[in-house]
C-alpha cells in the first residue's frame, strides 16, 4: 500500500497524482482496510485450505549518524515506510509515535471503531518488497534535493518530515540510482521474522534497472544484474539460516515492461523486450537464473556467479 498511497497521493508521481499529505495516510489506511475486509470475504466465500496473503513494500531505514538528530529521523520514516503497515496487519494496532508525528496533518478521524481488527484479519504468508537501503538524517534545510529514490516530485512522499534529509547509502548503484545493498533484505525478512515468527515469508519483489542492449551476437550481456541478484539470493541464504521461514524468491521482473512513471525508460526485466516490434531474448541473466534453480531443484547449491554448485546440506 505504502507505493500507491504516498507516491499517488502525497508525492503525486504516481496515478491519482495529488501532492496532499492528508489524503496519502486516509488512502494508506483504507488500502489496509480494503485488504482486511477481503480477506474475510475470501475465507467466507473459499474452501478452508486456500491461502491468502498480503505484500508490503518495506524499507531498510537506517539514519546516517548515531546523532539524536538522525535518529528521530530514522524513526519518523521507518514509522510512515514500515510501521504503519506492520503494526496493523501484524498486531492490529497503529503505532502510536505516528499517529502524533503526523497530528498537525490529520487527527486520524478516518479510521473508526473495528478498522484495526478488520485489517489484522489472519493472513497464512507475507510477501515482501525490497529493492534499496533508506538512509536519512535530520535537520534538512528548506529546499534541499530529496535523494530517497521515488521520483522527482517537488512534493514529499513523506508527511511530517519536511526536516528530515535522504542520502544515497555507499556503493554500486542501478540505472534507478538505487544503491545496491543485499544486507537491507537481510535485514527486513528477519525484522519481520522477529515480529511475526511462524509466519511464512516471501520475497515478492526483488530486482534491478541497468541498461541493456542487444549485442551483435544477440545476447544481452548484464552482469551487474547477476551480480545484483546473486547477492540478494545470498542474503535470503543467510536468513533462511538465521531461521525465517522464507517459503519463496521472485525475481522483478521477468520482461522489461511498463514501469510506472517512468515508461518504458527503465529496464528491471531478465528478458530484454523489443517494445517496437515485440521481440523477446533472455538476457544473461536469464539463463543464469533458470541454471540457479535447476541446480536448487536438484537439492545442489550455487556458490558463486561462475555458474558452480555443489549438494546442498539443506
Amino acid at each position: 500500500p505504502w507505493v500507491a498511497a504516498f507516491l499517488g497521493y502525497a508525492s503525486g508521481v504516481h496515478a491519482p497524482g495529488l501532492t496532499d499529505p492528508a489524503a496519502a495516510l486516509t488512502a494508506h489506511h483504507h488500502l489496509l482496510l480494503a485488504h482486511g475486509e477481503a480477506t474475510a470475504a475470501l475465507r467466507a466465500a473459499l474452501p478452508a485450505d486456500r491461502q491468502i496473503s498480503l505484500v508490503l513494500n518495506l524499507a531498510a531505514v537506517r539514519a546516517r549518524s548515531a546523532g539524536p538528530l538522525d535518529v528521530d529521523a530514522a524513526s519518523r520514516v521507518d514509522g510512515l515506510a514500515n510501521r504503519l503497515a506492520l503494526g496493523p496487519v501484524l498486531s492490529g494496532a497503529s503505532p502510536r509515535d505516528v499517529l502524533e508525528d503526523t497530528a498537525a496533518v490529520t487527527d486520524w478521524s478516518f479510521v473508526h471503531d473495528g478498522d484495526l481488527r478488520t485489517i489484522a484479519a489472519p493472513i497464512d504468508a507475507l510477501g515482501l518488497n525490497y529493492y534499496t537501503p533508506t538512509v536519512v538524517r535530520g535537520g534538512a534545510l528548506p529546499g534541499e534535493p530529496r535523494n530517497d529514490g521515488h521520483g522527482v516530485s517537488a512534493y514529499s512522499p513523506w508527511p511530517a518530515c519536511d526536516d528530515v534529509g535522504f542520502d544515497r547509502a555507499p556503493g554500486p548503484r542501478t540505472v534507478m540510482d538505487w544503491p545496491v545493498d543485499p544486507v537491507g533484505l537481510y535485514d527486513i525478512i528477519m525484522r519481520v521474522h522477529a515480529l511475526a515468527p511462524g509466519l511464512p515469508l516471501m520475497v515478492t519483489e526483488n530486482g534491478a534497472a541497468y541498461t541493456d542492449a542487444v549485442g551483435p551476437d544477440g545476447h544481452v550481456a548484464d552482469p551487474e544484474r547477476q551480480a545484483y541478484l546473486a547477492a540478494h539470493l545470498g542474503a535470503v541464504r543467510r536468513a533462511l539460516a538465521a531461521g525465517a521461514d522464507v517459503r519463496g524468491y521472485f525475481v522483478w521482473s521477468l520482461l522489461d515492461n511498463f514501469e510506472w512513471a517512468y515508461g518504458y525508460a527503465k529496464r528491471f526485466g531478465i528478458i530484454y523486450v523489443d517494445f517496437a516490434t515485440g521481440r523477446r531474448t533472455l538476457k544473461d541473466s536469464a539463463r543464469w537464473y533458470a541454471s540457479v534453480i535447476a541446480a536448487h531443484r536438484a537439492g545442489e547449491r550455487h556458490d558463486d556467479r561462475s555458474g558452480s554448485t555443489r549438494r546442498s546440506r539443506q
